[in-house]
C-alpha cells in the first residue's frame, strides 16, 4: 500500500500532454490577387466601412459582392468595405445592399436566431460609396447578390 508520502510524488499526466494540438499540415491554394483587391478596396473607401464609417483597419474587410467563389472578379467595382460583423452577414445573405446603395437587414436574422437588436437600426442606411465613379458597386454585381445570397 502506498503511503501519502508516496502518493504526493506521483506525476499525473496532464491532458494537452496526450492530445494533438494541430493537425496534420495541408497545401492551400491562394486566392490570386486577393491582397491586390483588398489594398484597392481600402484605398477606394478612403478606409472607412461603408455602413459604419469604422477606420479601424483590423475591423474592417474588402467583401465580394460577387464571391470570388461564383465567379465575381478581383476588382472595386464587385466590392465593399465592411467592418468584419457585417461582412460576415452580407457573405451569409443577412444583409444586402440595394443598387441605390441601401442596406437592408434580413428579417430572417430576428426570426432564426432571436437577434439582430444592433443591426436593424442599420436598415435604410445609405452607403457611403467611393466618389470615383468606376470605383462604385456595379448595379449587376449588387443584383446578382440581392437574388442569390440575400435571405429577404
Amino acid at each position: 500500500m502506498a503511503t501519502s508520502q508516496e502518493e504526493a510524488t506521483v506525476a499525473i499526466p496532464r491532458a494537452a500532454e496526450h492530445v494533438a494540438r494541430y493537425g496534420d499540415p495541408r497545401l492551400i491554394q491562394p486566392r490570386l490577387g486577393q491582397a491586390t483587391f483588398r489594398i484597392a478596396v481600402l484605398d477606394a473607401y478612403g478606409r472607412a466601412c461603408a455602413v459604419t464609417g469604422e477606420h479601424s483597419l483590423p475591423a474592417i474587410e474588402a467583401a465580394h459582392i460577387r464571391s470570388y467563389a461564383q465567379d465575381g472578379p478581383h476588382e472595386v467595382r464587385n466590392g465593399l468595405l465592411l467592418r468584419a460583423d457585417l461582412h460576415r452577414l452580407f457573405d451569409t445573405g443577412y444583409l444586402t445592399v440595394t443598387p441605390e446603395l441601401r442596406l437592408e437587414v434580413s428579417p430572417r436574422l430576428r426570426e432564426e436566431y432571436k437577434n439582430g437588436r444592433s443591426y436593424y437600426p442599420l436598415h435604410g442606411s445609405q452607403l457611403q460609396a467611393p466618389n470615383i465613379d468606376g470605383h462604385r458597386p456595379e448595379k449587376q454585381f449588387l443584383e446578382w447578390h440581392n437574388q442569390h445570397v440575400f435571405r429577404g
